[in-house]
């Protein structure tokens, strides 16, 4: 897999991948602000099948570390099973966080959120589906912008937790 640029300019995401070098390919498409799923529109944009694009979610659990932030990757056409995700970090529960809160966490948008190259490590499950994937793609740091990666380098660059967190 090459780098291609045709994101037009650096997120954090690509830093992160290019200084750990791993390969990748970042996506463009028009994003349009009124999609009511910015993932399936990514998957429609890009011909790419909906179980290949992946969203990436911030659940709040009762863990101390990270102020109970968890990242939690599923692909765009399931939903995030709140109590998998809590299960798979050991917390006694979860809910989806404050969006505000993600994006000030995170350093990116909601709709745009990266799991790689966030402001701060955070501990992160990557939904076990992903892996049976030569390729998947994940937000590359900005709505209308994705990469596609091996899971294995996702799972490398990000110190992802593999378990069946989607439905």
């Amino acid at each position: 897999m090459s780098r291609r640029a045709k994101g037009g300019g650096a997120t954090p995401a690509t830093k992160a991948l290019s200084a750990a070098g791993h390969e990748f390919v970042e996506r463009a498409y028009e994003h349009d602000p009124a999609a009511a799923s910015y993932g399936l529109e990514a998957a429609e944009a890009l011909g790419v099948e909906p179980e290949r694009v992946l969203k990436t979610l911030l659940a709040q659990t009762d863990l101390t570390r990270d102020h109970g932030l968890v990242v939690a990757i599923v692909p765009v056409d399931h939903q995030l099973d709140l109590k998998a995700v809590a299960a798979a970090v050991g917390a006694k529960k979860a809910s989806m966080a404050d969006p505000a809160g993600a994006e000030r966490a995170t350093g990116y948008v909601v709709g745009g959120i990266s799991p790689i190259g966030q402001k701060r490590s955070l501990t992160t499950v990557l939904d076990e589906s992903a892996m049976s994937h030569e390729t998947i793609l994940v937000s590359g740091g900005r709505r209308g912008f994705d990469i596609e990666l091996a899971p294995s380098d996702l799972v490398e660059v990000t110190r992802a937790f593999i378990a069946t967190i989607g439905r």
